[in-house]
């Protein structure tokens, strides 16, 4: 068996891979969502409770692709769930790259300027990138067009938005609030970047929706 049959699509779309992705990243998100509680629970007291929904961005991507693998494992048999499954499917694979690659530049942006990596940090570094390489696969089996990605992307710069208008963005390392304008630029640059991403692999990464 060549190494390349394990991204393939006939090994990708298996119901046991499929469940043993969804199983992973079900259980990706609740952690996610418990590493963000002291955040959350910080922007309850301080801001309004409709700002905790743009609070954790990472365990919301993860849940979106969780959502997206669930879809392919039932899919929907009418017009309206096979709507919501584009938009699922389009959430998933924007913010997952989006997120993956942010968080992982943040980290070493921090240490870059000084902040010392913890055993933590390298765990984040290895499952955020697997959040962007794993949507990035995946997007072979989705279903996704043009209106659900446009969708998509726009959740996703209205939550970077929010971000930086109230001050909800994912707590960074120290060294850089010094250099917040800067981040702001590259966390909406990076969400155009992972729609434009998500557009080419809808074009180009299934043959059906050529």
């Amino acid at each position: 068996m060549s190494i390349s049959f394990l991204w393939s699509r006939e090994f990708l779309s298996k119901r046991s891979i499929l469940w043993l992705l969804l199983v992973c990243n079900v259980l990706g998100t609740i952690y996610g969502y418990i590493w963000y509680g002291a955040q959350m629970a910080d922007t309850v007291e301080h801001g309004y409770i409709w700002q905790v929904v743009f609070v954790p961005d990472s365990p919301t991507a993860s849940l979106f692709f969780s959502l997206a693998l669930l879809l392919l494992l039932y899919p929907p048999r009418n017009l309206g769930g096979a709507l919501f499954q584009q938009f699922i499917e389009a959430l998933a694979v924007v913010t997952s790259v989006k997120y993956g690659i942010w968080a992982v530049a943040m980290i070493f942006a921090g240490q870059a300027q000084g902040d010392v990596l913890a055993w933590q940090d390298w765990m984040l570094v290895a499952s955020h990138t697997a959040m962007a390489v794993e949507a990035l696969l995946f997007v072979r089996l989705f279903h996704y067009r043009w209106t659900a990605l446009t969708g998509a992307i726009a959740w996703t710069l209205l939550n970077d938005t929010v971000d930086y208008t109230y001050g909800v963005f994912p707590w960074l390392p120290g060294p850089l609030y010094d250099d917040l304008p800067a981040v702001q630029l590259f966390t909406y640059l990076l969400t155009l970047f992972s729609g434009f991403a998500g557009w080419i692999f809808m074009k180009y990464g299934n043959p059906k929706q050529r």
